[in-house]
């Protein structure tokens, strides 16, 4: 499995910094990624949606460690080209206030 492409935009909303977007094998792709920046440091929470009893469940993810691995890298390594923190805190700043579903 390659990640071909990786997109993000910035958002401001708690601890997420980011809205990423990955293809795979430029075949499929999978939005609504969210980079979050934890307790113990950035990491890539899959997407997910809330459920009527309030807990959220993940509408696709990997099968195994090394894809989550794989995406996960991908994901940061774009993030950090495109200026890391600072850089997405600064533009989701500057954006208009975005609403994102659950």
């Amino acid at each position: 499995m390659d990640i071909t492409k990786v997109t993000l935009r910035p958002v401001a909303m708690n601890k997420v910094c980011a809205i990423a977007s990955v293809v795979i094998d430029d075949q499929f792709v999978v939005h609504d990624l969210r980079v979050v920046n934890g307790d113990k440091g950035l990491f890539v929470a899959m997407p997910s949606r809330k459920l009527p009893n309030g807990e959220f469940r993940d509408i696709c993810h990997p099968i195994n460690t090394d894809a989550r691995n794989k995406i996960q890298a991908a994901v940061l390594d774009q993030f950090a080209l495109d200026g890391g923190l600072e850089a997405f805190a600064a533009a989701a700043a500057e954006a208009p206030t975005e609403q994102f579903a659950d």
